[in-house]
């Protein structure tokens, strides 16, 4: 048949009527396996047991090709498992609607119907079930049909990775792996009488990366996260009550547009140092760690009362005599945990004798896994690596800079963050002056949420950016779907394809 032939082509659930045809294609595809055909007990029983698992394909009316599935537990099977076990002796009675991976047991094309991707949609229908089920993948046992040919020269391993170099060539095989099949392991004895591939198979898989662990808590796991970044206008503050009142209306403000985090700057409580301008700056920056503990306490009230996560940009902290950068994620749930900033300018060690930090960690959300890295911090590319490893969606970086080229580094590398590690980054910083507060007397900033490059996002990688250097909160939506796409089917997949046989990257 030719391409010209075609007028129709329809995917339909098989039906028991179908059986004479279906054993006629079934015949016509194993051609060299005599006998290789199901019989009308075991349609009958996979038809009875799992209906919308059976499906065929036809062209001009006439049935192309079918694939055939069960559910099975997974669990209960040994990796090693064969085809007659999984299949409970071909009666499949393993199935079960309670169990969590779509079992492939059979997907044949009639040969003359072979060459028009129609494999592929029978694949693709299988995906699309497994997605709708909730399932956590596809497994099935794959033939290598042309190993016969190098059994007496090399392994099945061999044999897989010389297909996968495609210095072989494997019908079964490169078709499975093109469709996003990953080989998992070798099984034999899986078929028996599978003389072509010396009984054994390449256990294959495929991921379902929008599977949903059934949930034991009464919560929902959010997909589209709402950031409210908020761009911080400095200026004088009578006292800390003033500065509050402005936070908590900025808070007010992002909560009341239902977003789920609210990111503040990089040391925005700054202007309460204006009361202690006559002192040294290395003093005054001192006096304003005072303020920490309770600018932290009334966030968590806020976070709280407005059911909103904060993070809450930077402020100074004294530990054992030593001044640190730190800031705190103020949760909706009342918890709060700490960051801080482990790479300290050189004008912080210089002017206020700052110290760097030493906890790098990934933070449990209601929206997910987060990472938070204070301005130059953000600069470092192995730090946000290390967090991404650790399964981080989203990247917030408080920062505060004076001038363009400073903000600069900070923008121009946080987009970088975000394409390496196939995530979304935020950042947001301070804006206006502060004549009275030594070393902190002009702001820079444009705050921005970048997101990877791919066609799923924006061309620009860019999602939302403020008015720069204008006081404003700035409003953006994120996909969290999206990116799990892109780990798995992105034009280019930074994470995954990262030599590490030449290269390993881990904290001490």
């Amino acid at each position: 048949m030719e391409l010209s032939d075609i007028d129709n082509i329809e995917l339909q659930y098989l039906q028991f009527g179908d059986y004479l045809e279906i054993k006629d294609v079934m015949v016509s595809a194993y051609s060299n396996m005599p006998g290789a055909y199901w019989g009308e007990e075991h349609i009958s029983a996979l038809l009875k047991k799992f209906p919308e698992g059976q499906v065929v394909i036809k062209v001009n009316g006439q049935i192309a090709g079918c694939a055939l599935s069960i559910i099975v537990d997974y669990d209960k099977y040994d990796e090693n498992h064969t085809y007659r076990e999984i299949t409970s002796n071909y009666t499949f009675n393993s199935h079960t609607s309670d169990g969590d991976v779509l079992y492939g047991i059979d997907v044949f094309i009639k040969p003359e119907f072979r060459g028009f991707r129609l494999g592929r949609r029978l694949y693709d229908y299988r995906k699309e079930l497994c997605e709708k089920l909730n399932l956590k993948g596809i497994a099935f046992g794959g033939r290598i049909p042309n190993y016969h040919k190098y059994s007496n020269e090399i392994s099945p391993k061999e044999y897989i990775e010389k297909v996968r170099r495609k210095e072989i060539h494997d019908p079964v095989l490169n078709f499975q792996i093109s469709n996003d099949f990953h080989p998992a392991r070798i099984m034999k004895g899986y078929l028996e009488g599978d003389a072509a591939s010396k009984e054994f198979a390449v256990l294959l898989e495929w991921d379902n990366i929008y599977y949903e662990k059934p949930a034991k808590k009464a919560a929902t796991k959010k997909k589209v996260v709402r950031l409210g970044l908020i761009q911080w206008q400095m200026r004088p503050y009578r006292d800390i009550e003033s500065l509050l009142q402005q936070a908590e209306y900025f808070i007010d403000a992002v909560s009341g547009y239902r977003s789920d985090f609210a990111l503040f700057p990089e040391f925005f409580n700054a202007p309460l140092m204006a009361q202690n301008n006559h002192l040294g700056e290395a003093e005054a920056i001192r006096e304003l760690a005072k303020h920490t503990s309770e600018i932290v306490q009334k966030f968590s009230d806020f976070s709280i009362s407005y059911n909103i996560n904060i993070v809450a940009g930077s402020m100074p902290e004294i530990i054992d005599g030593k001044l640190y950068n730190v800031g705190y994620l103020c949760k909706r749930n009342g918890t709060v945990e700490r960051y801080e900033k482990l790479h300290v300018t050189p004008d912080e060690a210089k002017v206020w004798g700052m110290q760097g930090g030493n906890e790098l960690k990934v933070f449990d959300t209601d929206c997910g896994k987060i990472g938070i890295l204070i301005c130059y911090d953000s600069e470092f590319p192995e730090l946000s690596r290390l967090l991404a490893d650790e399964g981080m969606d989203i990247l917030f970086v408080p920062f505060l800079t004076d001038t363009q080229n400073g903000y600069s580094r900070v923008r121009n590398c946080a987009q970088a963050r975000a394409i390496e590690n196939e995530c979304y980054v935020a950042i947001a910083g301070s804006v206006g002056n502060l004549p009275n507060v030594h070393n902190m007397d002009i702001q820079f900033a444009q705050s921005m949420v970048f997101t990877p490059c791919d066609f799923a996002f924006p061309t620009n990688g860019i999602k939302a950016e403020a008015t720069p250097n204008t006081e404003m909160i700035l409003i953006a939506d994120l996909d969290i779907d999206l990116l799990r796409e892109l780990h798995r089917f992105g034009s280019v997949r930074n994470l995954k394809d990262r030599r590490k046989d030449l290269f390993v990257l881990k904290k001490k």
